[in-house]
């Protein structure tokens, strides 16, 4: 009933086998393909841009799409109104609303700030007083003199000079880059107008020296030397002076309280020649000054201080000890009527006499920014502004109860100046904004302690040093209103001065 036998196989057909060869698909999976593409944003159009999300098709559109200008209309518009704009630019060629305004790209500085405080303490130690402040050529440096204002008898004290890059990297302020031992106490600095090394000290024993900074060892260059032509009493300013003879070069004007104001030349030889000279003796005063009655024998009116004019090379004002301001010339003729052993025939100055301060006059300042203008300063604590055309003040300010030591024009501003009080206060003055009080009185020293010397920075206008009877320098950084002259200032300079005629 049964035997062996061979039956057909069976299939049974895949159908995803099938289904896959069809798409031509190789998988090793059975899910649906994920589609993939190489880009560099996440989403699936790109456009350069400076975003990374996708940009709209319309504003990719925008963006391309070329800015169309009609031409014939722009031309027509710019015809129609070009005699107006000619007109309007020819009215702003001659309008003076702007004038003596400049575009100032700094950074503007809303407040007065100390940047430095400076000191030598070996000077500080003796108890010296700064007598003198001088920047020099480049602005980068200044100098400071010690002595003692205060006391009698210190001709035979040690003084010194001090100098500061205040743009030297690691400034030290209590160690001079360069101090200068000096024998007698300097009490007036200048540096020379074009050379940033050389500079003059007027001293106590009436010499007059030229030291060179850059000379480290021996800086002493030029002296005077104790002569018949040497002052007889302390040099309280000296002056660097062009040489009308020779060109680029400059001669050293010097001016004492024993009346007289010297020229002096350099020599070879290291020393200073007198050149010419000039003496203020009380017969020669004009009249219109009625001079306090001087004892016998007593005929040198004493110099205190001194300013040359900025428009005239040949007129200077004085300040003398009888408290009157005089204007002199350097073109005086007339022989003085002083007996001296002086190797030049010495001439008097002296041609207009002002309304005399209450004592004193210790410092004189020309303006920088009109001729006949110039400010005056004493013991009595008052400032007067003074016209060259008339005797009486234009303005007589009261700044201080004390005495003030130092007047000082800026050298930008034409309404600004700076005073030094005895206590204390470095009061700087604008017209533009009150005749008659300070716009701002920095406390300078502690404890009512004098301020004796300061002055303006001419190539670095934002800065003002002051020195005080503590030994200490202090330069102040001004701020933007002390430094940019504004709309229609030197119209109201104008105006001050035009009060001299009125």
């Amino acid at each position: 009933m049964l035997a062996d036998g061979s039956a057909p196989g069976a299939a049974v057909p895949s159908l995803w086998r099938s289904g896959r060869s069809l798409r031509c698909e190789a998988k090793s999976c059975q899910t649906g393909k994920i589609s993939t593409a190489e880009a560099a944003v996440q989403s699936q159009t790109s456009q350069d841009a400076s975003v990374q999300t996708d940009q709209s098709i319309d504003a990719a559109q925008a963006f391309q799409q070329e800015v169309q200008v009609d031409y014939t209309s722009l031309l027509l518009f710019l015809q129609r109104v070009e005699d107006v704009v000619i007109k309007e630019l020819n009215k702003n060629w001659t309008s003076r609303a702007f004038d003596g305004f400049e575009v100032n790209w700094t950074d503007q500085n809303e407040a007065v700030l100390c940047l430095h405080t400076l000191s030598y303490p070996e000077a500080q130690d003796q108890h010296l007083q700064v007598t003198s402040v001088s920047w020099n050529a480049t602005g980068s440096v200044l100098a400071c003199s010690y002595g003692r204002l205060s006391d009698g008898d210190w001709s035979t004290e040690k003084s010194y000079i001090c100098t500061w890059n205040l743009d030297r990297r690691g400034l030290d302020p209590k160690h001079p880059d360069l101090v200068v031992d000096v024998p007698s106490s300097v009490l007036c600095l200048a540096f020379h107008p074009s050379q940033p090394s050389l500079i003059a000290g007027g001293l106590f024993s009436g010499e007059v020296v030229v030291w060179d900074t850059s000379r480290r060892e021996d800086p002493l260059v030029w002296r005077t030397g104790l002569t018949d032509d040497t002052h007889t009493d302390p040099v309280y300013q000296v002056s660097w002076l062009p040489d009308a003879k020779h060109r680029n070069h400059f001669q050293l004007l010097s001016a004492s309280t024993d009346g007289k104001v010297l020229v002096w030349r350099e020599e070879r030889d290291g020393r200073l020649a007198l050149a010419e000279g000039f003496v203020l003796v009380a017969q020669q005063i004009p009249r219109s000054a009625q001079l306090k009655r001087l004892t016998w024998g007593e005929v040198a009116v004493g110099v205190t201080s001194l300013s040359f004019s900025h428009f005239d090379p040949r007129v200077f004002i004085v300040g003398v000890e009888g408290g009157y301001s005089l204007k002199c010339s350097m073109a005086a003729e007339t022989p003085a009527l002083h007996r001296s052993g002086s190797s030049v025939s010495l001439r008097a100055p002296a041609e207009l006499a002002f309304s005399p301060h209450g004592g004193p006059v210790y410092s004189v300042s020309c303006s920088p920014f009109h001729r006949n203008l110039f400010l005056s300063c004493g013991t009595d604590g008052q400032v007067h502004l003074n016209s060259m055309l008339q005797t009486q003040p234009l303005l007589s300010l009261q700044l201080s109860k004390k005495y003030l030591f130092c007047v000082r024009w800026s050298p930008v501003r034409p309404l600004v100046f700076a005073a030094a009080s005895g206590e204390g206060d470095v009061h700087l003055f604008d017209f533009a904004k009150s005749s008659q009080k300070p716009a701002v009185s920095i406390k300078q020293a502690a404890a009512e302690c004098p301020v004796y010397c300061l002055e303006f920075n001419i190539k670095q206008t934002q800065l003002l040093a002051a020195g005080d009877a503590t030994g200490t320098v202090r330069v102040w950084q001004l701020s933007s209103d002390f430094t940019e002259q504004g709309p229609r200032e030197m119209t109201h300079l104008e105006q001050l001065a035009s009060e001299a005629t009125d």
